[in-house]
């Protein structure tokens, strides 16, 4: 099914929020598994770096350590074996059902199961063709190769699953189609990229041969501004969601990327924090005591996804939870709605 010709957006509502301080300390990423399971990476926590594996219920499935050993604050307690991790950025599933991840630490694209077995590690430090420099993001494009943010060689680079290179585009600067410090990274259905330009406060659009199509975003926090935007995430509408790192928020903008709305955050206590606080009496008296409204919202969110059923999940760092909201639109054929009038401002009908 192609892109409805416009929606009727009905609303966004807040669905709920998962994790808390004591099992997702310091969420950083995170990457939804083919069941609808998420896989949150974890780290600073203590020194502890490491991947959570909860359902969409709150349920705490199981866990292990990249970096660190013992229980910890993630309440890990396997780590992945001959594996080396220093600074894990972004994570992502397969189309093989493991888990992606890369490392700005060691320079290197590491592919482990979801139950934290080694299958390969590639990548090596350098600014020559097919080498790394503080890797970030990453993304699958359609025939199953890995586009790399390659961050401070402000390029993106593509990548067989093997870590062949393949292709390449991009250089430093502020002009079309030049980054500085690229971040977030996304692919659309139709194959286009999508990237964070983030020292640049904006958003580039690419073909899947990495033309640039067109960009939006300034600086500042204004609707559809920037400071220091991170993740990037689109949906099947065409949509595109970007956290505003700097502004504490997310941004949603539609296929031209016009201005649609902002998420500031929305939480309530996820299932696992109120089992904690009904054990813990001091916790429930300093809650009893502190105004809710601030606690509900984004404190240095870092990553944002969706998921085929409407749901974005927000990443909010700070605060060692994921925040989820589900769309609510109706799709709208070209029978269905006005054509767009030549002169907006002159349209007086309503």
């Amino acid at each position: 099914m192609g892109r409805p010709h416009a929606l009727l957006r009905v609303g966004f509502p807040y669905d709920r929020t998962l994790g808390m301080r004591r099992l997702t300390m310091t969420a950083y990423d995170v990457a939804i598994g083919s069941d609808g399971h998420l896989f949150i990476l974890g780290r600073g926590g203590f020194g502890i770096t490491y991947v959570r594996h909860l359902t969409l219920e709150d349920e705490d499935v199981d866990g292990f350590n990249l970096i660190g050993f013992g229980p910890g604050a993630a309440g890990a307690h396997r780590m992945v074996d001959g594996g080396r991790y220093e600074w894990p950025q972004s994570i992502i599933t397969g189309d093989d059902g493991n888990l992606w991840l890369s490392d700005e630490g060691t320079h290197q694209i590491s592919v482990i199961t979801t139950d934290g077995k080694l299958v390969s590690q590639w990548g090596e430090a350098g600014e020559e063709a097919g080498q790394l420099n503080r890797p970030s993001g990453i993304a699958f494009d359609l025939d199953g190769n890995l586009l790399v943010v390659d961050t401070m060689n402000h390029r993106i680079q593509k990548f067989t699953s093997e870590g062949k290179l393949l292709a390449g585009f991009g250089e430093f600067g502020d002009g079309d189609g030049q980054f500085n410090m690229p971040w977030g990274i996304a692919v659309d259905e139709l194959g286009d990229i999508y990237v964070v330009d983030w020292r640049n406060d904006r958003v580039q659009k690419f073909d899947s041969d990495g033309e640039f199509i067109f960009k939006f975003g300034l600086s500042g926090s204004g609707d559809g501004e920037f400071n220091r935007p991170s993740g990037i995430a689109v949906d099947v509408d065409g949509d595109v969601y970007v956290v505003d790192n700097g502004n504490d928020r997310v941004q949603l903008f539609n296929p031209e990327g016009r201005f649609v709305q902002q998420f500031l955050g929305d939480a309530t206590l996820s299932k696992q924090a109120q089992q904690f606080l009904l054990s813990a009496p001091m916790g429930l008296r300093l809650r009893e005591m502190t105004p809710v409204d601030p606690e509900k919202r984004l404190r240095n969110p870092t990553s944002v996804r969706v998921d085929g059923d409407g749901r974005m999940y927000v990443v909010d760092y700070s605060c060692h939870r994921l925040q989820v909201y589900k769309k609510n639109v109706v799709r709208l054929g070209p029978n269905d709605i006005a054509p767009t009038p030549r002169s907006p401002s002159l349209f007086t009908q309503f």
